[in-house]
C-alpha cells in the first residue's frame, strides 16, 4: 500500500491521490498565514521497484513558476545523501519520475536542513572557547532566536554580521552557514585565526525557526516575509528581525552578509545595496572587488549573472542589506545560491548540493581576510 506523509520537521505536501504509483497527485501547501508556496518535502512509502510519477498539480500557481523550468527535485533514502531525479515541468504541473530502490524514500525541493541539525550546529559551535551563544529573543511560536558571537571582545575590533535563512525554504543558506562556521572555528586554520584576532563575528544561522519547522517557503508564523521587515520591524509580526536589528545597533556593523537561495537563477551571485541613498563610488569599487575576489578563490561563485541593479536612491529600504548598508554605512550584500544545478559548473548527479554550499561558505573567509582593511562601517553615522 502506497502512503504519502509530510508530518515531520520541515515537511510540506498535500496528497490528493496515491492509489496508482504512475499517477500520484500532490499539491504544495501555502506558507502559514500567507499565499507563498514552492517548498515541498515528503516521504513516499510502499512503492519499492515501482515506476512512480508524482504530479505536483498546483506548480503553475506557485510563487516562482519559472523556477520549475530545467529544475530537478532531490531524493534520499537515508536523509543524509540527496541526489537529483528526473523532473519535468509541463502543462502547469511538476512531474517527478522515479523508481525507488527501497520501501521508503524522501523527496524535497532542496536538501532539507532540520531544526535538529540546527540544534546540532549550535551545540557544536558552543563547545569552542571562541564562541558565546546567546538567546536574543523568541519567535512568534516561542522558539529561540540564537546568536553566536565568535571572537574575544577586546580593543577596537570590527563587527561582522552574517545571517541566514530569512526565507526558511532556502535551506542551502544554512548548509552554507555550516561550512562557514566549521572553518571559522577551526583552531588550525591560520586565516580564521588572523581574522578573529581583529574582528568579532556575529552569526545567526537561522533567522526563521518557525517557518523552517512548518515547511514554509518565505514567511514566519505570522505570514511575514522577514526580508521586507527591516525598516520597521514589529514584535508582534516580525520579532525575529526586531531582536536582530536591535543587537546590530548595540554592536555596530562593519560588514554584513545575508545568505539566501534563488528559485529561478542557476548561479551563485551577490546582490549589493547600490539603490540606497548613500551609495558611493568607493562602496561600488569595494563591492566589485569582493565579488571578483570570491570568484578567484572559488569558481562556483560568478559575477556575470545577477539581479537588475537599482538606481541610487530607488532601493527597497525594507530589505535587510539596504537597511543595514544605509544605517551603518558598511558593505552589506545578499548572497543567492540556486535550487537548481549551477549552469557554470554543472553536476548531473547532485546539482547544487549541501557539500558545495558548505565549501562556498568556507571560502568566503579568504575574501574577508583579503579585504579586511576596507571592511569598515561609519561609526559616527550610526551612533548619532
Amino acid at each position: 500500500m502506497i502512503h504519502i506523509t509530510s508530518q515531520f520537521d520541515g515537511g510540506n505536501i498535500i496528497c490528493d491521490s496515491c492509489e496508482d504509483p504512475g499517477n500520484i497527485q500532490l499539491r504544495i501547501r501555502p506558507d502559514t498565514n500567507a499565499d507563498f508556496f514552492q517548498w515541498f518535502y515528503f516521504r513516499l512509502s510502499g512503492a519499492k521497484d515501482s515506476d512512480c510519477i508524482l504530479r505536483i498539480t498546483n506548480a503553475k500557481k506557485s510563487s516562482y513558476a519559472k523556477g520549475w523550468v530545467e529544475y530537478r527535485a532531490v531524493a534520499s533514502y537515508d536523509r543524509q545523501n540527496w541526489f537529483r531525479i528526473d523532473s519535468r515541468y509541463e502543462d502547469g504541473e511538476l512531474k517527478l519520475q522515479h523508481r525507488p530502490d527501497f520501501d521508503s524514500v524522501y523527496y524535497a525541493y532542496f536538501a532539507p536542513y532540520s531544526m535538529e541539525r540546527h540544534a546540532d550546529i549550535l551545540a557544536r559551535a558552543s563547545q569552542s572557547p571562541r564562541v558565546s551563544q546567546s538567546v536574543i529573543g523568541k519567535t512568534i511560536e516561542g522558539q529561540a532566536m540564537d546568536l553566536l558571537t565568535i571572537g574575544e571582545r577586546r580593543g577596537n575590533k570590527r563587527n561582522f554580521w552574517l545571517i541566514a535563512r530569512q526565507h526558511p525554504g532556502e535551506t542551502m543558506a544554512e548548509w552554507w552557514m555550516e561550512g562557514f562556521l566549521d572553518r571559522l572555528l577551526d583552531p588550525d586554520d591560520a586565516v580564521s585565526n588572523a581574522l578573529l584576532d581583529r574582528a568579532i563575528f556575529h552569526v545567526v544561522p537561522n533567522m526563521n525557526p518557525d517557518g523552517s519547522r512548518s515547511g514554509n517557503l518565505r514567511t514566519n508564523a505570522a505570514g511575514a516575509n522577514l526580508n521586507r521587515e527591516w525598516q520597521n520591524p514589529d514584535m508582534k509580526r516580525s520579532p525575529e528581525v526586531f531582536v536582530v536589528r536591535e543587537k546590530m545597533r548595540e554592536t555596530g556593523v562593519d560588514f554584513c552578509l545575508d545568505v539566501h537561495g534563488d528559485e529561478a537563477m542557476p548561479h551563485n551571485f551577490v546582490a549589493g545595496a547600490q539603490g540606497v541613498p548613500s551609495w558611493t563610488a568607493q562602496k561600488d569599487m569595494l563591492l566589485t572587488d569582493f565579488k571578483r575576489s570570491w570568484q578567484q578563490v572559488n569558481p562556483d561563485f560568478q559575477t556575470h549573472h545577477g539581479y537588475p541593479i537599482a538606481k541610487k536612491g530607488e532601493g527597497n529600504m525594507t530589505i535587510c542589506v539596504n537597511h543595514v548598508s544605509e544605517y551603518f554605512g558598511c558593505l552589506a550584500m545578499t548572497l543567492e545560491m540556486p535550487f537548481k544545478d549551477t549552469a557554470d559548473r554543472p553536476d548531473l548527479v547532485n546539482g547544487w548540493s549541501p557539500a558545495r554550499a558548505r565549501k562556498l561558505g568556507a571560502s568566503v573567509i579568504d575574501v574577508i581576510y583579503k579585504l579586511f582593511d576596507r571592511l569598515k562601517g561609519d561609526s559616527e553615522k550610526y551612533s548619532s
